[in-house]
């Protein structure tokens, strides 16, 4: 039996994402960083060479002057992507795209042909919008509600997987001696009708090395761990200790196996920033430095997104935190309840939930490489994780965790040494998708 390791991404996020507010002062970081392909190049092969598993690039559609410095002016994640598959070799390449904006027969055809530029390297976030304003840019008046994001982005990536499916592997024999360029019986059309959606297929892109790009999905609400279990390969999340990590590693396998999937084939990878110094006072210094340099006028304008930017600079920031009803249930509903309810009992003011917000964001990596590497490898052998995604903005900061912290768990096998394979399946340990339509189904 092949021996578990440790699954890393390096998710991009160029000048700074939320609670990032002063990283793109920083001399390392272009200040057109989110725009700049020759950066996002450069941080690929920087992960590339130290064995990462993939890069991974999140996005939205929907801005607020008061947004993230990097969600302001940043590059659409198939078209960077696309770019950085012909400078890579063996990385993958994850985006995120939308369900509730997008056709399925759109996001098949340009993820399938990520997965065959990158040679079967490419993998998608799914994720079901949550900025509400997003409606205004796609010519409706409101955002979907829950039960029809959700509703819908379950059907969208069926029928995305379907259209996957249109052609068997060996459709296109190109026998020239014969005359037959390709097996008409081996295309096959979709004829989807569903609740959201209508798709005829098939789809005009032959399957890659790897079958289909790999499933990534983000959400932590019930829907969202519902959809997740049903469709993900591997899940980017978020959890403050060990425990909420085993919690959340559980349920989703509990949830998996309730639909007749085989638990142990979905990986869980949550999104962490390191922090590494030369000892652990210094990178304890270090990480109260970021925290108490963070920008409090932006971090009140940031509480406003899960609440569909909702404006909190209208109340007294030393009055109780507001009264808010339904605010948010169309926008990051799990954040916004979660936030509502911290503040209710704990009887905070509205300063002190911004304080909270803050500090929530604080990493649990912090300390020398042996320290980081002795906690997230008791992270790992406890089941909270089965791999790390790495907030990547500082180069050198990136470095301390590939140079210092990387072959310390090599050393003790928790991590890989090399490529085990050149497609993004291959090298998280997952099987190839089998096509519905083959006689004899594809196995690694």
């Amino acid at each position: 039996m092949t021996r578990r390791t440790l699954k890393l991404g390096a998710v991009l996020v160029g000048v700074g994402g939320p609670g990032q507010h002063h990283t793109w002062l920083s001399p390392e970081i272009p200040g057109d960083a989110s725009v700049d392909i020759r950066w996002y190049i450069a941080r690929a092969q920087q992960a590339e060479a130290a064995g990462f598993d993939h890069v991974f690039i999140v996005d939205s559609q929907f801005i607020t002057p008061d947004s993230p410095h990097h969600y302001l002016n940043r590059l659409e994640p198939l078209t960077l992507l696309s770019a950085v598959a012909v400078h890579t070799t063996h990385i993958g390449l994850v985006g995120t795209l939308t369900t509730s904006y997008n056709d399925p027969f759109n996001i098949a055809r340009r993820l399938a042909s990520l997965d065959l530029i990158s040679g079967g390297r490419a993998g998608w976030n799914v994720v079901a919008t949550g900025d509400g304003g997003t409606a205004g840019n796609y010519g409706r008046t409101e955002h979907y509600d829950y039960a029809t994001r959700y509703g819908r982005a379950l059907e969208h990536v069926r029928v995305v997987q379907g259209l996957w499916n249109s052609y068997e592997e060996d459709a296109f024999p190109r026998d020239r001696e014969a005359g037959v360029f390709f097996d008409r019986t081996k295309l096959h059309a979709l004829n989807h009708v569903g609740e959201y959606f209508q798709v005829v297929g098939p789809l005009n892109i032959e399957r890659s090395p790897q079958g289909q790009p790999v499933i990534f999905q983000a959400g932590d609400s019930d829907e969202g761990r519902d959809l997740g279990a049903a469709i993900a390969d591997a899940i980017f999340t978020h959890a403050q200790n060990v425990e909420q990590g085993v919690a959340f590693a559980k349920d989703i396998r509990a949830r998996a196996a309730a639909k007749g999937r085989d638990p142990e084939q979905i990986l869980i990878v949550p999104g962490f920033s390191p922090i590494i110094a030369d000892t652990d006072e210094e990178a304890r210094a270090k990480e109260a430095a970021i925290s108490g340099g963070k920008d409090f006028h932006r971090a009140l304008k940031e509480l406003g997104r899960p609440f569909g930017w909702h404006d909190f600079t209208q109340y007294d920031l030393d009055a109780p935190f507001p009264e808010l009803g339904n605010l948010g249930d169309r926008s990051f509903r799990t954040q916004a309840e979660a936030i509502k309810k911290l503040a209710r009992e704990r009887e905070l003011t509205l300063r002190q939930v911004v304080q909270a917000t803050i500090e929530v964001r604080r990493s649990p990596f912090v300390g020398s490489a042996l320290t980081v590497a002795d906690e997230i490898q008791r992270w790992f052998e406890a089941g909270a994780l089965d791999g790390l995604n790495v907030m990547v903005t500082v180069p050198s900061e990136f470095a301390r965790f590939t140079d210092e912290v990387l072959p310390i768990l090599r050393e003790r096998g928790v991590a890989r040494t090399g490529y085990a394979d050149t497609t993004l399946r291959g090298n998280l340990g997952l099987p190839i998708p089998r096509n519905t339509h083959a006689q004899t189904v594809s196995v690694r």
